[in-house]
């Protein structure tokens, strides 16, 4: 009988036996349990993109004192760089049935995979962080709860839907995607209907080189931090699953879903510019028509909620990823239900130890995950699309002393040097490289970093013999299924 992502892994002989959460972590998914069609994907990006950290990251130009056309451009070009590299990753998954993360073991290494794992570990619960702390305050908002409060019941809901897993998640964004459409569709037409908007926030003379910039580049590294776990919500779909169909859902779905989130950020931040991103949000929803600013709120607290159990379940695929490479791993539900706890008591504890300042915050963190990302992403797809050309073997990748070593000087190397050339281009609160302080605190690390990791990581692979790797892979992995 063939099962579904709900069932049990095999062992041996044992019959495997239906339970109420996903039990898959890391491990491979058999073809049997493979199911799904690519435009599911959209739902699922387009619904994980419409939520309130999106708003938040769609008035950081703004906030930097840009106008509202400006900044709505940079959305749009921001989103589109990210999303783009984003979306490939997520054609990953139905070639090797594995999480996006474990994959990086070909590129740097058994243990040197380390290195992006503790990052994106890190990411998740910096999000997860953020999120609650936005979660607390609309709700304080709208209901007049306690924050603290807030934090955890929102955590509580968010970790239920990752531990019931990927056929949830999937069902909850689609559902979720419907109502969004409505209130967006409402939202945007009102506001180009009933608002005005204040003298020069429309002007093209009101072009501001550093707001535009921060923003056009918070808005790519937003859209390329969901890479680290594309593929986790694409390895459940068929091989067969064409490269360019999941590439084109997921890229359509993330940039539909981000650049028009991140839109009604910009437009609130222009009307209220003085104001928190959340009762901006509220007024500019009022001026539609009474009540329909808590609706906008509300929905996009629930996507919210969505994409918090999707970065806890990422966050415990990574997690039980680094424990493996320490000792190996047999998946089972109590062990991801238990990793799932422990990311989930640490995000709530440093959102309870947060102090103001969020979106200025808010903004560094995106700045930061972008140079941190940007080589690991360069390196990923130019191993999967031009190096290996997807041919990997599944077993060699969960084995210590399996053929892609312990460490990979190659990836690692590559990754090194990419994240050196992005310094000089840094602007954060803490260090502003010189040429970012020459180009008056525009921060354009992204396009440096990328082309400069990919071309050393692909001259690092010309000493590969590729066809002799080929050769045993398809042998390691016969029977796989």
């Amino acid at each position: 009988m063939s099962q579904d992502a709900w069932a049990e892994p095999l062992d041996g002989d044992r019959p495997r036996t239906k339970t109420r959460i996903e039990s898959r972590s890391i491990d491979y998914v058999p073809l049997a349990e493979r199911k799904g069609k690519a435009w599911h994907l959209w739902p699922v990006w387009f619904t994980g993109d419409a939520n309130l950290a999106t708003i938040a990251a769609g008035a950081i130009g703004v906030s930097l004192g840009g106008n509202l056309l400006w900044s709505a451009i940079a959305v749009v070009l921001g989103n589109v760089l990210g999303t783009f590299f984003m979306a490939f990753h997520s054609s990953q998954g139905p070639q090797l049935g594995l999480p996006q993360m474990i994959q990086s073991r070909p590129q740097f290494g058994y243990m040197g995979a380390l290195l992006v794992w503790v990052v994106a570990l890190v990411t998740y619960i910096g999000y997860n962080s953020f999120n609650q702390l936005m979660a607390g305050q609309t709700a304080h908002h709208l209901l007049g709860t306690e924050p603290h409060v807030s934090y955890v019941v929102f955590t509580l809901a968010s970790l239920a839907l990752a531990i019931f897993g990927y056929d949830l998640i999937h069902k909850a964004q689609r559902w979720l995607a419907f109502a969004l459409l409505v209130v967006l569709t409402l939202f945007s037409v009102g506001i180009c209907v009933k608002v005005q908007f204040p003298a020069g926030q429309l002007s093209f003379a009101g072009f501001k080189s550093t707001p535009f910039l921060v923003q056009l580049f918070a808005a790519a590294a937003y859209q390329l931090s969901w890479s680290i776990y594309v593929s986790d919500y694409s390895r459940y779909l068929p091989p067969t699953t064409g490269v360019r169909s999941t590439f084109w859902w997921t890229f359509l779905g993330a940039l539909i879903g981000g650049v028009w989130m991140m839109l009604v950020g910009t437009a609130a931040a222009a009307l209220n510019a003085q104001i928190e991103i959340t009762d901006a949000v509220q007024r500019a929803g009022d001026a539609i028509f009474p009540g329909f600013g808590a609706i906008t709120l509300l929905l996009a607290l629930l996507g919210l909620l969505a994409i918090t159990g999707l970065n806890f379940y990422g966050a415990s695929l990574t997690l039980l990823s680094i424990a493996d490479s320490f000792r190996p791993l047999k998946s089972s539900a109590l062990k991801r239900v238990l990793s799932l706890v422990i990311v989930a008591c640490v995000a709530t504890a440093l959102a309870f130890s947060a102090t103001d300042n969020f979106m200025g915050k808010f903004g560094d963190f995106l700045g930061i995950l972008g140079y941190l990302f940007t080589p690991w992403t360069a390196i990923n797809l130019v191993d999967f699309f031009i190096v290996r050309h997807s041919h990997y073997s599944v077993r060699e990748i969960f084995n210590p002393r399996g053929i892609y070593g312990r460490w990979s000087w190659r990836g690692l190397s590559a990754y090194a040097v990419g994240f050196v050339a992005m310094i000089p281009f840094f602007k954060t609160e803490l260090y502003m490289g010189p040429v970012a302080r020459a180009l008056d605190g525009a921060d354009v690390a992204m396009l440096v970093g990328l082309p400069v990791s990919g071309l050393v990581y692909l001259w690092a692979c010309r000493s590969l013999d590729i066809e002799k790797e080929r050769r045993f892979v398809r042998d390691a992995d016969r029977g796989l299924n």
